[in-house]
């Protein structure tokens, strides 16, 4: 069976950041695309637009000298403009290391995603690892 379009879009996606590939990843998004980041720390809260997304992704690299990794474990979809990606997301700052799995949930409407919004299994982890 072929795998449904919207995990194709969210299996590109995740290759694309891997990559460092921020062009693909504009190409993925809606110009005003919303990432939504849980959490109470400096990378916490809405960025709005391709621009502030892709920033706060570069943000997310310098951060972690490029230690930062977001592994793909599996896509599920709905087929209504809805897709999961489940993820293990590791990363080292300041001598602390962060290892949590999570997952993206993605509004995907005609072959552009509109919304993400990141879910962690950790939260004060992630709170003391970005502050």
């Amino acid at each position: 069976m072929a795998e449904h379009p919207h995990a194709a879009l969210v299996r590109r996606g995740f290759e694309a950041f891997s990559g460092g590939d921020m062009d693909t990843l504009r190409e993925l998004m809606a110009k005003d695309a919303t990432q939504h980041v849980p959490g109470d720390h400096p990378l916490s809260g809405d960025f709005k637009g391709q621009d502030a997304i892709i920033g706060m992704y570069r943000r997310l690299a310098e951060e972690t000298n490029g230690t930062l990794r977001a592994e793909l474990i599996g896509v599920c979809v709905d087929g209504r403009g809805h897709a999961v990606g489940i993820n293990r997301l590791t990363a080292e700052r300041h001598g602390k290391r962060l290892d949590d799995t999570g997952c993206l949930v993605f509004r995907i409407v005609g072959d552009k995603v509109t919304d993400l919004d990141q879910c962690v299994t950790d939260i004060e982890e992630h709170n003391r690892f970005w502050s």
